[in-house]
C-alpha cells in the first residue's frame, strides 16, 4: 500500500512518503504544495492524509483535484483540519480557510451542490466525520465529540457555537 503525507511537517507518518516545503521537516520530498501538479503519477497510491495542512494552502479545489489524480480509484485521503469554531482556527496567521461539516459537499456528485455549481471534476464521497479524532479529550469533550459525530448538524447549528470543538476530520473516498 502507498501512503503520501502532503504537509507532514515533523509528524510524518510511518510508512509514508512525506512532502513538505520545509527543508527542516521529515519530508522525502520538498515540494510547495500550492505548485502543480505534484511530483506524483495519476492514480499512483492508496491513501492520503492532509494533517493540519490544507487550511494552509491557497486552492483547495487545487489541491483536492490533484490528491483525486494521485489516488487509485478507491483511495481513501483523510483531511483534517482546526474546526472553524475552534480557536485554533483563527490564532494562526498562517490559516487561510476555515472548515465546517459541510466543506466538502462540493466534491460529492449525489450532493445538490455539486450538482448545481460543478467546480471541479474531482470526486470523493465522505465516508466518515470525526471531531477531535486524535485529540487528547476530557470526558466531556469525548462526549460532546461523540455526540458531535452521531448529530453534526445538529452540533454545527445549535452547540458549536457555545462549545465548540477543536479538529474536524473527513475520510474521503474517490470515487
Amino acid at each position: 500500500m502507498k501512503i503520501i503525507d502532503l504537509g507532514c511537517g515533523k509528524n510524518k507518518r510511518k510508512g509514508s512518503i512525506g512532502v513538505d516545503f520545509n527543508k527542516d521537516s521529515h519530508a522525502d520530498l520538498i515540494h510547495d504544495l500550492n505548485c502543480y501538479p505534484y511530483p506524483f503519477r495519476d492514480s499512483e497510491c492508496d491513501y492520503i492524509y492532509l494533517d493540519n495542512s490544507l487550511e494552509h494552502l491557497d486552492d483547495t479545489i487545487k489541491v483536492m483535484e490533484e490528491v483525486y489524480r494521485i489516488l487509485k480509484p478507491g483511495g481513501v485521503c483523510k483531511v483534517i483540519v482546526p474546526y472553524f469554531r475552534s480557536r485554533y482556527a483563527f490564532i494562526d496567521p498562517t490559516h487561510k480557510k476555515f472548515f465546517t461539516v459541510d466543506s466538502f459537499i462540493y466534491f460529492d456528485p449525489d450532493n445538490f451542490i455539486f450538482k448545481n455549481v460543478a467546480y471541479t471534476k474531482a470526486k470523493f464521497k465522505l465516508i466518515k466525520l470525526v471531531f477531535n479524532e486524535n485529540l487528547k479529550n476530557s470526558l466531556f469533550e469525548k462526549f460532546l465529540s461523540n455526540f458531535a459525530q452521531k448529530h453534526p448538524y445538529f452540533y454545527e447549528n445549535y452547540l458549536s457555537h457555545l462549545i465548540p470543538l477543536d479538529d474536524i476530520s473527513y475520510y474521503l473516498k474517490k470515487i
